[in-house]
């Protein structure tokens, strides 16, 4: 996650505060300094840091905290509500118009509008809408054949004149193809430049004249810290965008900028791209990120991405098949398959409350995705009889001939056959314990 440094900072700051039975004033002002400190680390601009650590500081001091029994954990409360407003405060939705709606993807070069278009439209079609692609940068060297790239890859039409009409003249025409296509929503991807010039912003003021788009969303790359916050600044002035979308917040990036431009634009973050994938965007919930960052995790994204990721009757098939005799090592590679829709262990992690903290830290999770590698590579190495029928598997011949096709051992393949056995006789536990609650554990226990 881009926060990683300012939530380890802040949660080992807290977690000197909550040790503490009461707090004095100075307990305070040291937490602050320390807060301000990692604010400053994680390239927060300095002027929205001053004004938060005030804010924070004036509530803080208050005596309901300082005579509380739990000062600790309020503070916390009071940092956790500020860093939400800073971002904030609550999920800032999309507006649609009543017939065909516009959104406007602007930014500089190399921000990743392209990729967020796709990324963006792939989300829409989701929510029963009908996204049409429009190309028109055409300026950069095969910005529309990236386009026409991405709306295969995600089944999407892309509008194009190729790159010798004007791009008023494209975001015109692809409106009057998105109504005889029965198209609702045309996502504009305008060209950008290594700089902000006024060539860049003239002709972006003409397509907004011309189309009158419901949403000019700014796409801004969180690897280039206060750089992204300035380039929010100006666009802001000269097109008052209607919103941010933050790309590469899930690298290795301080995540300043996502803490700095809606306090200074005065413009709301309303999406963030999280990973490599095109389903890889979330909403931004400005209350679920302050959340995280100080390691109260983020249940509810956890959940809306399970819902989103697995066949929700599949699971429950699954879940049935798990707690009986029939459950073979298809299955097996099913609930796998269903476990990798959700993304990297790392992520998940971060979204259950402790699992991001301080104490958390080095954990290594490679292992575990190693292990699920090996595994899978075992199963796929099975014919499709043997994945079926698992007691086939007793034969040594077929071992040796299955660890020799996925690379592995013997004593790899038991392991794998022992484990899934062990899995086995547990699920079929619980299933007798759903049927029969009263027996459950305890039932054979004289008591």
């Amino acid at each position: 996650m881009a926060f990683d440094g300012l939530a380890e900072r802040l949660q080992e700051t807290f977690k000197k505060l909550r040790g503490k039975g009461k707090l004095t004033e100075k307990d305070i002002k040291d937490a602050m300094r320390e807060v301000r400190l990692a604010l400053l680390e994680a390239d927060v601009n300095f002027k929205v840091v001053k004004s938060f650590v005030a804010k924070v500081s004036e509530k803080a001091m208050g005596t309901e905290v300082l005579e509380s029994l739990t000062p600790g954990q309020q503070v916390v409360k009071i940092v956790h509500d500020e860093l939400a407003a800073l971002m904030g405060g609550a999920e800032a939705k999309l507006n649609f118009d009543p017939s065909i709606t516009v959104f406007m993807l602007v930014g500089l070069q190399g921000a990743g509008k392209t990729t967020m278009a796709g990324k963006l439209a792939l989300y829409l079609r989701k929510r029963n809408r009908k996204p049409l692609l429009a190309a028109c940068d055409i300026y950069r060297p095969a910005a529309i054949k990236q386009l026409q790239v991405v709306g295969k890859q995600i089944d999407i039409p892309v509008f194009t004149l190729g790159d010798k009409t004007n791009p008023v003249d494209i975001a015109k025409a692809a409106m009057e193809h998105a109504r005889k296509e029965g198209r609702d929503v045309v996502i504009l991807d305008t060209a950008g430049r290594l700089h902000i010039d006024e060539a860049l912003m003239l002709e972006l003021k003409n397509i907004k004249a011309a189309v009158n788009p419901r949403e000019i969303l700014l796409v801004v790359d969180s690897m280039t810290g206060q750089d992204a916050v300035n380039v929010a600044e100006n666009f802001n002035t000269i097109l008052d965008i209607s919103g941010v979308i933050v790309t590469k917040l899930d690298g290795d990036t301080r995540g300043g900028a996502a803490l700095s431009i809606r306090e200074v634009t005065g413009k709301p973050i309303k999406f963030s791209g999280t990973g490599e994938k095109m389903s890889d965007i979330e909403v931004f919930h400005p209350e679920r990120m302050a959340g995280r960052i100080l390691g109260m995790g983020d249940v509810m994204s956890l959940i809306e991405k399970a819902q989103s990721a697995i066949d929700e009757k599949e699971a429950r098939e699954l879940g049935s098949r798990m707690m009986t005799k029939e459950f073979n090592f298809e299955d097996y590679m099913n609930a796998m398959a269903q476990m990798k829709k959700l993304g990297p262990l790392n992520k998940l992690l971060e979204m259950i409350p402790g699992m991001n903290s301080q104490e958390m830290k080095g954990l290594d999770l490679s292992d575990s995705e190693k292990e699920m590698a090996k595994t899978e590579c075992i199963i796929q190495s099975m014919t499709q009889k043997e994945r079926r029928n698992p007691k086939l598997l007793d034969n040594p011949s077929r071992k040796r001939r299955i660890a020799k096709g996925s690379g592995t051992t013997v004593q790899d393949v038991n392991k794998l056959l022992k484990g899934f056995e062990n899995m086995k006789k547990m699920m079929k536990q619980m299933g007798s314990m759903q049927k029969n609650p009263k027996k459950g554990m305890f039932g054979k226990m004289p008591f």
